[in-house]
């Protein structure tokens, strides 16, 4: 075993992992471990090699380079049946022939070692099928399934296996909005009976909030950032994360800063939080959080706008609002509030509303309002 094998409390490990076509390098080298029992989201848009990375795991697709290992065991070079994970695709795989028991049943029966016993198998498939409320349509066939049940039948195959991780890749994305809200309890629930370590791969960022115990958010073919929900939303690393972290999502915007230290920003000046000095001159770009800006009051407002445009949802709504000093951003209102486009608007910001980034757009600090510019 490599010098470089992971803590036996680590499911998970890949280690200067990287993967290329020819010339074309799409997973930069990367490190990434999963714990025992850890629900990790590989979060991005389409093409930044989410997937690649649950296939190279899986056996699916070779590492062109770094070490892969499953609960301290190098896999780099164990065919994809022999290693001890269990993959739950989008397109639920399952055999339309078969019953709903026998679809759940099927890695048992196939595996060469070890020989299990048809009564082994037959109360193996009832337990997985028990963990997902599936018992009712052992007996039914794919077709006679909603899109969701298909879903909780390939959970259950990959559930009978009792791997040491689960790979899954979108599972949820073929399903529509009220069934998705639904599944994801559904399986933070079965995740929470198992506590396997799971990789889940999704584009949608409110999956990757509201499951994860830490997101890992690609770009490209690079990691951008890993951490906790929380910690992505109030610090990102860079303006990548900080546009996509979030609904409706950051708006950047150029700015300079002073000779003071200080930097003028739509009417206001904006003060780098302690301990953190801004160049004379340094060009900054400003990120500024919807859903942290309000409809003040006109005493002590921060800002002071125009509204452009208003979009309604739900409980609140949000107004396009363009500053005195130029940029439009997005700020929260009351559901009810009569404002309209046309009207002024005086805007409050709370905490965490406001993130500067560097030329290259990683993130230097968070910042306050000073005071209202002249």
């Amino acid at each position: 075993m490599s010098a470089l094998s992971p803590p036996t409390d680590v499911a998970v490990s890949l280690i200067g992992v990287a993967k290329s076509y020819g010339d074309v390098e799409v997973l930069k080298p990367f490190d990434l471990q999963v714990g025992e029992g850890e629900f990790v989201v590989l979060l991005g848009p389409s093409g930044c090699g989410k997937s690649t990375i649950l296939k190279m795991i899986a056996g699916l697709e070779e590492a062109s380079q770094g070490e892969i290992h499953v609960a301290g065991e190098l896999v780099n070079y164990v065919r994809p049946r022999d290693r001890n994970v269990a993959m739950v695709f989008q397109n639920y795989a399952l055999y339309p022939h078969m019953t709903v028991r026998d679809n759940i049943a099927f890695p048992l029966k196939m595996a060469r070692r070890p020989r299990l016993r048809r009564s082994v198998i037959d109360e193996r498939t009832v337990e997985a099928a028990e963990i997902v409320d599936l018992t009712p349509y052992l007996d039914r066939k794919p077709a006679q399934l909603s899109g969701g049940q298909r879903q909780r039948v390939a959970l259950a195959r990959a559930i009978i296996r009792q791997p040491e991780a689960f790979l899954m890749d979108e599972p949820l994305s073929n399903l529509d909005a009220l069934l998705r809200a639904d599944m994801r309890t559904s399986l933070l629930e079965v995740h929470s009976r198992i506590q396997k370590a799971t990789l889940y791969v999704t584009h949608d960022q409110i999956e990757a909030m509201t499951m994860a115990d830490r997101v890992v958010v690609l770009n490209a073919g690079r990691i951008q950032q890993m951490g906790k929900p929380h910690e992505l939303f109030n610090a990102p690393a860079n303006t990548f994360v900080a546009q996509f972290i979030g609904s409706p999502r950051m708006s950047l915007h150029p700015a300079e800063a002073s000779a003071d230290g200080t930097l003028p920003f739509g009417g206001a000046l904006l003060l780098a939080e302690a301990g953190v000095r801004l160049e004379p001159n340094a060009s900054i770009t400003v990120g500024v959080r919807p859903s942290a800006l309000r409809v003040a009051d006109e005493a002590h407002p921060c800002f002071v706008g125009r509204a452009t445009r208003r979009d309604y949802l739900g409980s609140d709504s949000y107004l396009e609002v363009e500053l005195e000093a130029g940029p439009s951003v997005m700020v929260r209102a009351e559901a009810d509030s009569p404002l309209a486009p046309g009207d002024p608007v005086h805007i409050g910001a709370e905490p965490g509303a406001i993130h500067l980034f560097d030329g290259a757009g990683t993130r230097l600090c968070g910042a306050s309002v000073s005071r209202r510019g002249r």
